[in-house]
């Protein structure tokens, strides 16, 4: 599998901790970058800032209860946006609400996945993740896009 690059998205420490641990045991290949809020996450992609030379990601991994701008407004502006909307997004959350997962798709999520509660179901996610998105899918080249 080639490098690849993915934007974590998400305000708790203990799961951003644990989603980084997940991946450097899973899946070295994928290199994870983190931004803890909806608007960190826009200026990221958007290389501003703080984040001009930050690499487009291939794929979004995002959370819906976040501070500042929710996830539903973040995948909004993501899929409204031509530069950003061929992004792979991928919605990662406890909620089991009918509404967010339908919202989710709605506004083009790619998919929608529960937030497990044991570091071992995680792992497991993460795998999954890892040998979908890094194996199986085939993923516009990076430089093309940029």
């Amino acid at each position: 599998m080639a490098l690849l690059e993915a934007l974590l998205i998400e305000d708790n420490p203990g799961d951003v901790r644990l989603t980084l641990e997940s991946f450097r045991v899973v899946c070295e290949d994928i290199h994870l970058h983190v931004a803890f809020d909806g608007l960190e996450a826009l200026a990221y992609l958007r290389h501003e800032g703080v984040h001009t030379k930050a690499p487009r990601p291939d794929f979004i991994l995002l959370d819906l209860n976040l501070p500042r701008m929710n996830g539903h407004e973040i995948l909004a502006q993501i899929k409204n946006d031509d530069s950003l909307k061929s992004i792979p997004t991928i919605i990662v959350t406890t909620s089991t609400s009918e509404q967010d997962l339908t919202t989710s798709y709605q506004l083009q999520a790619n998919c929608v996945v529960t937030k497990p509660l044991s570091f071992e179901e995680f792992e497991s996610l993460v795998r999954r993740i890892c040998d979908f998105w890094g194996s199986t899918v085939r993923l516009p080249r990076r430089r093309v896009l940029e």
